[in-house]
C-alpha cells in the first residue's frame, strides 16, 4: 500500500511521481507525493517539488521517526483549473517508540506548470 493512503499501491499511485514517471494534477496529490517521499525518505523528490524561492539546500531524515498515516483535513483551489492551492492534513508518526502528528495548512503553487510545496501557513 501506499503511504499517502489512497488505499493505492505504490506502483499505482506516488511510485510514478517519485521516479518521474508522472507529474501531480492537483496540490492535494503533490502532498500526498510529498508525505509518502518523507515516509520512503525520497530527499530528492521532496527538494524537487519544493518551490526555488523556498527551498532548503540540504534536507535529512530523523533516524528514529517513521511516518505512519495521513489524514487530508481540507484544500482549497489547487486543482487543473488554479494556479494556487492549500491542503490543510494531520500526519501521523512514531518516534523512538511515541506516537505523535502534525497538522500543517501547506500553500501550493504551480511553477512552469508543475505543482511545487512553496510553505506552510
Amino acid at each position: 500500500m501506499c503511504p499517502c493512503g489512497t488505499g493505492k499501491s505504490y506502483a499505482d499511485c506516488c511510485g510514478p511521481l517519485h521516479s518521474g514517471h508522472a507529474t501531480a494534477t492537483t496540490a492535494e496529490q503533490l502532498m500526498r507525493s510529498r508525505y509518502s517521499a518523507f515516509a520512503v525518505q525520497d530527499g530528492a523528490y521532496l527538494l524537487k517539488t519544493h518551490h526555488p524561492s523556498t527551498r532548503p539546500t540540504t534536507l535529512d531524515f530523523e533516524p528514529k521517526l517513521r511516518w505512519t498515516g495521513l489524514e487530508i483535513l481540507g484544500t482549497t483551489g489547487g486543482t487543473a483549473f488554479h494556479t494556487d492551492g492549500t491542503v490543510e492534513f494531520i500526519a501521523h508518526y512514531t518516534e523512538s517508540g511515541r506516537t505523535g502528528s502534525m497538522r500543517e495548512n501547506s500553500t501550493f503553487v504551480r511553477e512552469d506548470g508543475n505543482w511545487v510545496y512553496l510553505s506552510a501557513l
